[in-house]
């Protein structure tokens, strides 16, 4: 194939590539151009182009190039470009440069993101990715892009354009969704009844042809590409249309005709008039490109940061079976990962948390072109669809893809079930948290607690919504639903755009938190729950229901409209306190949000929280799992999925636990109290029954400390120090701190020490800072002795009130003198703090106190302690009234 190029001012010599094989189909050398074109010579704009056959006469013979190694490229056979120009297309130049570009084709790895006005931002970015990433590692399958010039000739014939100026000129069309329906359907029907200009046809056979090798089963994904797409501030996420597993040349010649016409389907019509962009100044390009062979392997989409929080030091990858259309559409509930980038980088196993979802479906092949949804097998139901190994593979070309475009990014991938390997076959900046203002802190918050939950499932953003449910089977249905109401489907894609900008809420049974529906939900800032399962089975149209994604990963829906707050805090700048402000976290699914607030690190993290949420299951009955009865058996089983046996299950899913919280504030200190269930609250665990003793009092009673050094518990807390261990060790968070609580005697001290030892955790070996909850009487009388202990306090002020006034803090008898600020107490606190200055040890404070008083955390300031730890939702009110006084 000829090819001329300018090139710093000189003419190149044209080139010849054949094949060798047809391992390397599909993918471009960056370094070589493809495209069949003419220019004029670089010493007169007006000299006349050389003709194609006389540039191919300077070629003496077809010589082998490799190509990037993956094999070598057959490139002969393609045509000559554009044998006949109008007057408007004298000049044929280069992708970037020149008056103007005049071809109809050009290969991707000819682009750059400069190009997005010629070819539409998918395929701008694809270009990109191949001609400068492919280097480092990250891989991205070749192929071709039809231009926004080719788009705009195809157009003036036959009068379309002003048939759909026509059209959309009329205002009613954006608030009539049947009338939409009716423009719509008119204009792409229009578009398909006309033929293509002939010189575009050429062009677009000879690129398949180049990138096929002519082979008819040779298979294309093609998808759209918009010159307004894929932009910072709007992804145009699903708006147009894409075609996979398109097989021979007529195939993909009626998909290009077919995405052409997409420009103008309902959703993108609306999305582009919401958003201000002008139908007539957007055009559409078709990215045609290799297939990667995934409905035999995996694929899915990852974010380069938290999409609900947007804490930008983790990557969000999810995946299910198959082709990625699944995903990307929210036909299935995929799996997910967050891998933490500082530590990736360190080489360390990065992977902080991991969720598995149902994928009950997965898109493969048809035969004869196309594609279909299938089952899954039980089996694959109930395995991961990525390999561990595979997930930080895709996050270290998540991080390369983000630092060389300078911003957080939303990229598609797959992996081919043929060799093995993972592709980028897509990547757009994210829009949305991103975006967000910092120093702005926006919090919904539910203000009646205990109401009746319907269902739960992934919580797209971090709102809060209520109204009356509609509940919508098809998207016929887009008439039948009202400003304000709770939009409830099995699924959404883009199509329902009309309506889900209309949504006081929406809620899916099926879908991922990185599918279309959530991308859109996100933009237009509506609350929604994805992945319910059953939601159209647990809610009936008309009910009132409130839906909140306000309180972690998971969304819960509540029966009723129930009260909430929404609070905005433009946080300017906060002064210097005399103290440092941590904060009590102990919800993972929080972290990363809670983590961008102003902190010093979190004072206290609850293990039980973790515990009893991500495991929820005695550990003493997943270390006698083989003892268990069949129906205790079944619902462990169905906790455990994905994890290697019952230890492992419970050593990990703490160890995710601890890293997100971690990771939330590193390299800022965490320090992770050590289970501190009572005997009743172990009982409510599966299988906590026959292992936890009747207690009259549990509060005072089998808890803390004193489990960890008894013979009952010894192998179940080896199992938290083991999960602790392996997130200081080979998950590399140091950051992480553990305090042990209720340690009544000076005995125990010394027990817990040899115990953590013993276990590998010795304090002060590899930076590792052992702390003491500060709680008891006893620990305020032999203060400066625990200290012999331990590295410092951690006072937990609620249970030294409770013990110090005699007080059962669960009794509303006595509810009323209970405080914190009590004198006695606050003596007990001050014997603390000086005994800690003495022995020049950390002392700090994370009991409730502090929180609800910003008074006593003033004092507490005054005797000299280190930090108080608060409830989030108290560190900004805190923190302005510490700066006021």
């Amino acid at each position: 194939m000829v090819v001329h190029s300018k090139m710093r001012g000189s003419t190149c010599a044209a080139l010849a590539v054949t094949a060798a094989g047809a391992v390397g189909l599909g993918f471009v050398a960056p370094q070589v151009p493809s495209s069949s074109m003419t220019r004029t010579s670089s010493a007169s704009s007006t000299a006349p182009a050389r003709s194609a056959a006389s540039s191919a006469r300077a070629v003496p013979s077809a010589a082998p190039v490799a190509v990037a190694g993956l094999g070598l490229l057959s490139l002969a056979g393609a045509s000559a470009r554009r044998s006949k120009k109008s007057k408007k297309s004298v000049v044929s130049l280069r992708a970037r440069g020149g008056e103007e570009d005049t071809r109809v084709c050009i290969p991707l790895e000819e682009l750059r993101n400069t190009d997005v006005e010629k070819v539409g931002g998918k395929s701008a970015s694809l270009g990109e990715m191949i001609s400068q990433l492919s280097d480092v590692g990250v891989p991205v399958p070749g192929g071709f892009s039809t231009t926004a010039f080719a788009y705009k000739e195809f157009l003036d014939k036959g009068g379309i354009n002003e048939f759909i100026n026509d059209k959309l000129s009329d205002e009613s069309i954006y608030e009539d969704v049947d009338k939409l329906m009716k423009v719509g359907k008119e204009i792409r029907d229009k578009i398909m009844d006309t033929p293509f200009q002939e010189d575009f046809e050429e062009e677009l056979k000879a690129q398949w042809q180049r990138v096929s090798g002519g082979d008819e089963k040779f298979t294309f994904a093609v998808r759209s590409s918009a010159t307004a797409e894929d932009l910072p501030d709007a992804s145009f996420a699903g708006q147009q249309e894409t075609f996979l597993n398109v097989m021979g040349y007529e195939d993909m010649k009626q998909k290009v005709h077919l995405v052409f016409a997409s420009l103008f389907t309902d959703r993108a019509i609306s999305y582009r008039h919401d958003r201000g962009f002008e139908h007539e100044k957007v055009q559409l390009c078709a990215t045609c490109q290799k297939m990667v062979r995934s409905e035999t392997g995996s694929a899915g989409v990852m974010f380069s940061l938290d999409t609900e929080s947007g804490f930008k030091d983790v990557v969000f990858v999810t995946s299910a079976y198959g082709l990625g259309e699944t995903v990307v559409g929210g036909t299935v509930n995929p799996d997910e990962w967050y891998v933490f980038k500082p530590t990736l980088a360190e080489g360390k196993n990065s992977i902080i948390s991991r969720t598995m979802g149902s994928k009950l479906c997965k898109m493969i092949y048809k035969a004869g072109g196309g594609s279909e949804t299938v089952d899954t097998s039980d089996e694959e139901q109930n395995s991961w669809s990525a390999s561990d190994e595979e997930v930080k593979a895709l996050a270290e070309m998540a991080v390369k893809i983000e630092k060389h475009y300078g911003r957080p990014m939303d990229i598609e991938w797959a992996r081919d079930g043929d060799d093995g390997k993972l592709y980028i076959v897509q990547a757009r900046p994210e829009t949305v948290a991103s975006q967000k203002k910092v120093g702005v802190i926006e919090e919904y918050k539910m203000l009646e607690k205990g109401g009746t939950k319907i269902a739960e499932g992934r919580a797209v953003g971090k709102r809060i919504g209520s109204g009356e449910v509609n509940i919508l089977t098809s998207i016929d249905q887009m008439s039948e639903f009202s400003e304000g109401q709770v939009l409830v489907a099995d699924m959404t894609d883009p199509d329902w755009e009309p309506i889900m900008k209309k949504a006081g809420a929406i809620i899916t049974n099926r879908g991922g938190r990185t599918c279309h529906a959530a991308i859109i939900a996100r933009e237009l800032g509506i609350p929604a729950i994805v992945g319910c399962g059953d939601a159209t089975d647990k809610v009936s149209k008309g009910d009132k229901v409130t839906v909140s994604c306000a309180e972690g990963d998971t969304g819960y829906i509540y029966k009723g409209e129930l009260k909430f707050e929404k609070k905005v805090q433009d946080l300017g700048e906060l002064p210097e306190v005399g103290l440092k402000i941590m904060m009590n976290v102990g919800n993972p699914e929080t972290a990363f949000a809670f983590g961008q607030l102003p902190n010093e690190g979190i004072g206290l993290a609850r293990l039980e929280f973790v515990i009893n949420n991500a495991i929820g299951v005695h550990p003493k009955a997943l270390l006698n799992y083989d003892t268990l009865d069949g129906e205790t058996k079944e619902l462990v089983d169905e906790r455990m999925k994905g994890y290697d046996g019952p230890k492992d299950f419970y050593v990990k899913k703490i160890a995710e636990g601890v890293a997100t919280l971690a990771a939330s504030v590193y390299p800022k200190r965490i320090i992770v109290r050590l289970s501190d269930f009572k005997s009743n609250e172990y009982k409510s665990l599966i299988g906590g029954e026959q292992y936890e003793p009747d207690e009259e009092n549990p509060m005072i009673g089998f808890r803390g400390c004193g489990r960890y050094t008894d013979p009952f518990f010894e192998e179940c807390f080896a199992m938290e120090l083991e999960a602790v261990k392996m997130v200081r060790g080979e998950m590399g968070l140091k950051n992480v701190e553990i305090m042990i609580p209720f340690v009544r005697t000076l005995d125990m001290a010394k027990d817990v020490s040899e115990v953590l030892e013993k276990n590998g955790l010795k304090r002060g070996e590899d930076g590792l800072k052992v702390n003491m909850m500060a709680e008891l009487p006893s620990n305020v009388f032999l203060a400066e002795e625990f200290l012999e202990y331990f590295d410092g306090f951690s006072i937990g002020s609620n249970d030294l009130t409770q013990l110090t006034l005699g007080l059962d803090r669960d009794s509303g008898l006595v509810a009323q003198y209970f405080d914190e600020r009590n004198p006695a107490v606050m003596k007990g606190l001050e014997t603390l703090i000086k005994a800690a200055k003495k022995k020049g040890k950390y002392v700090g404070i994370c009991g409730q106190g502090p929180s609800d008083h910003p008074d006593l955390a003033k004092w507490l300031m005054e005797q000299g302690i280190d930090s108080v730890s608060l409830n989030p939702d108290s560190v900004i009110p805190t923190w302005q009234f510490l700066a006021k006084k």
